[in-house]
């Protein structure tokens, strides 16, 4: 045991994590559906990056955030997948104690991102629907870089401060975590000294985090929906919904699956909702983005099609 480990009461030095399936015979095959699954998220979110590069009508500010968000979308599924599919090949499901702590707070880090550039999305199109007179001055290349430094900076301060207040708990007992991944509430349920603060101010700070960005998308959408309506050709409602309907998909699967895993708290056992949850956060949302984002835009189809061939696509 380290001289760390004894001063701060932990006599834990390392977790188990259990993964998703224990059945060896299953275990295979579980890596190749997540080896797949992780170089489809990667290849698919870098070939986003790539066209909005290559593609001069993409340089807009809806498409810097969503670049933005191709990035977030791999660190996320990176800060989780590999570790388990090493696992699954070392057949060591061990975890050190500070290895544990540094994928929370890696995680929460790109979590907290995710959730302001997809506020920073939504006012993008509030101004470009309700305010476009005003548009390329108020979401300038500036502002664009202001509002992704500030995301950072607000997702650092959140996931740093929940980090230290896990770091100070004790665990002297139960080792063995029913997950693939590190995360506060199935850590909350072996800690033997008092989470209610901790539980407490995940539920404060999440409500800031998560719930202040929600209200302003919400907000942003009313706004653009009032303003769509009062277009008056069917053709031009479409136009401006269909821009706002790839973003809405996105930020329904991302609050819908964080407000699901963070506010089961009380449950006392770990389950497979939570895993399956885990699985649609950390996995199937990174590696759907890219295929919601491109799906009915012809700009971004024709721009993947210059990157993946080489040729431009024909008009």
């Amino acid at each position: 045991m380290d001289p760390e480990s004894r001063t701060n009461g932990t006599t834990v030095t390392e977790f188990i994590l259990l993964g998703l399936v224990e059945t060896p015979g299953l275990q295979p095959v579980v890596f190749v559906v997540f080896l797949f699954a992780y170089l489809v998220t990667v290849g698919g979110n870098l070939s986003i990056l790539a066209a909005i590069l290559v593609e001069p009508k993409l340089h807009t500010p809806m498409y810097f955030f969503l670049g933005n968000l191709s990035v977030l979308d791999v660190g996320c599924i990176t800060v989780t997948v590999p570790s388990m599919l090493a696992r699954l090949l070392s057949h060591k499901r061990t975890v050190p104690y500070r290895a544990c702590f540094t994928q929370i707070f890696f995680f929460h880090l790109l979590a907290g991102v995710d959730c302001f550039l997809l506020t920073a999305m939504a006012y993008d199109r509030f101004l470009a629907i309700c305010r476009p007179l005003t548009y390329s001055t108020q979401m300038s290349q500036t502002v664009q870089k202001i509002l992704v430094v500030v995301s950072w900076a607000l997702a650092f301060t959140n996931a740093l401060t929940h980090t230290v207040a896990i770091a100070t708990l004790n665990f002297c007992g139960p080792n063995v975590i029913n997950h693939f991944y590190c995360d506060l509430p199935q850590l909350f349920q072996l800690s033997c000294s008092s989470t209610q603060l901790n539980e407490l101010l995940l539920f404060a700070v999440g409500f800031i985090m998560a719930g202040t960005p929600l209200a302003l998308i919400i907000t942003s959408y009313a706004h653009v929906a009032a303003a769509v309506l009062r277009i008056r050709s069917a053709e031009g409602r479409k136009k401006a919904f269909s821009t706002c309907g790839s973003h809405l998909t996105v930020v329904g699967i991302f609050y819908g699956t964080g407000v699901f895993s963070y506010m089961r708290l009380g449950s006392v056992e770990a389950s497979d909702k939570d895993k399956g949850i885990g699985i649609l956060n950390t996995v199937i949302s990174p590696m759907l983005n890219p295929l919601i984002y491109s799906l009915r835009n012809p700009d971004v189809q024709g721009a993947l099609w210059q990157v993946l061939t080489g040729k431009r696509a024909l008009a």
